[in-house]
């Protein structure tokens, strides 16, 4: 192998993070330590340990991959402080039996086994346990208060501090390992996405038999997974986008559309849902026929047709709890596309999450259309028609 192809071998792939995301992350670091050191110092003060080497590492995980299973609140806390403890009783009853660096070696390799066993493995408790065991005479003072005292108290303060951080910017945290597509009609059929692509079971296996720790959560790397496929595909048959299949020409309603007007028009229309949208024409909700049996209290269907006459006539009543208009039924904020998303992307929400009809929008976030599952259906056996017409 020539130099150049060795030395580019040993380097790491390059990163994938945005601009923006290198900065959120840094920003989150500096505060989260400034946070944490300023608070532990005032609360242990000036004589006592306050701030562990180990913070700096953790605060990486916490900052920059706050999604992977490493950097969970778990895995900081239990993580730091049993890798503190295991290397704390090693020093106390090993110490003098031992030279300094094969009970620092122990001590670390002891660490690890535990965090694997008690499920909170995290790379920075690795450098507690060896702070425990190489941080000289005032560490090895404080015995099992160094990990109860600045371990525990910095690690909680850090997740605090990320937890507050990360939600603030946008970013899910604590990332709790997320349900793998249950099914909307809650039954024990696979979702539809899944009854032909891989299933969960094949994603198990694999990770099986590779028989590695992964930095990644096993939903993330299913969803990245999926999310490979859709562009896979829409590669090889090109990209529709909502802007070429949507209907354009929509009955809408507005936040006080009468519940009477809305139905009559769906009714009339036969249509199953209304954009609802305020006077700048953008998004504000959707309502269905099902809200309508919601909130008319029509789950039990003896008596529906009177039921729903009751429901719909104006109580007269100018501060009647009674649902008037659209706007007290509707569901709000609904999922919107945009006229260039693919309609690949919108296969999961419709096939797996069980939306009937999605709102399009422009580039100024106005009303533009809406794609139904029978736009989607239609668009994709067009396509596949002319795919197979065409000569080899």
């Amino acid at each position: 192998m020539h130099a150049r192809s060795l030395f580019s071998a040993l380097l790491p792939a390059p990163s994938t993070a945005s601009t923006t995301e290198r900065l959120r992350a840094s920003a989150g670091a500096l505060l989260g330590l400034l946070v944490t050191g300023t608070v532990a110092h005032l609360m242990l003060g000036d004589d006592a340990i306050w701030l562990v080497a180990p913070m700096g590492a953790s605060s990486v995980l916490l900052f920059c991959v706050p999604a992977s299973p490493l950097a969970q609140p778990w895995s900081v806390i239990g993580g730091n402080v049993i890798s503190a403890l295991v290397s704390v009783a090693c020093v106390r009853w090993l110490g003098h039996l031992m030279p300094m660096p094969a009970l620092a070696a122990l001590g670390t390799a002891l660490a690890i086994a535990v965090m694997f066993f008690t499920r909170c493995l995290h790379p920075p408790g690795g450098a507690a346990a060896l702070t425990a065991v190489i941080g000289g005479p005032a560490v090895h003072a404080a015995g099992f208060s160094f990990a109860l005292g600045p371990v525990l108290l910095d690690s909680v303060l850090l997740v605090s501090a990320a937890i507050m951080y990360n939600n603030l910017t946008g970013r899910r945290y604590p990332h709790a390992q997320m349900l793998s597509h249950p099914n909307p009609h809650a039954t024990k059929d696979d979702v539809p996405t899944v009854r032909l692509g891989f299933k969960p079971e094949d994603l198990d296996a694999v990770l099986r038999r590779y028989g590695q720790v992964l930095d990644i959560s096993r939903d993330d790397l299913e969803a990245l997974f999926l999310q490979t496929e859709l562009r896979a595909y829409q590669r090889r048959f090109g990209v529709i986008t909502c802007g070429d299949i949507m209907s354009r020409d929509v009955v809408t309603a507005e936040f006080a559309t009468p519940l009477t007007e809305a139905w009559q028009a769906m009714r009339g229309r036969h249509i199953a849902a209304l954009p609802v949208l305020n006077p700048a024409r953008r998004v504000i909700g959707i309502v269905t026929q099902g809200d309508f049996l919601k909130h008319g209290g029509l789950d039990d269907y003896r008596g529906m047709r009177e039921k729903l006459k009751e429901f719909l006539k104006p109580s007269g009543l100018s501060h009647s709890e009674k649902a008037e208009v659209v706007g007290q039924i509707m569901t709000p904020r609904p999922r919107v596309a945009r006229t260039d998303t693919p309609i690949v992307d919108l296969v999961p929400l419709m096939a797996d999450a069980g939306l009937h009809h999605i709102p399009v929008v422009d580039g100024e976030q106005r009303f533009a259309g809406i794609v139904t599952q029978s736009d989607v259906v239609a668009a994709l056996y067009e396509h596949r028609l002319v795919e197979a017409s065409q000569p080899a």
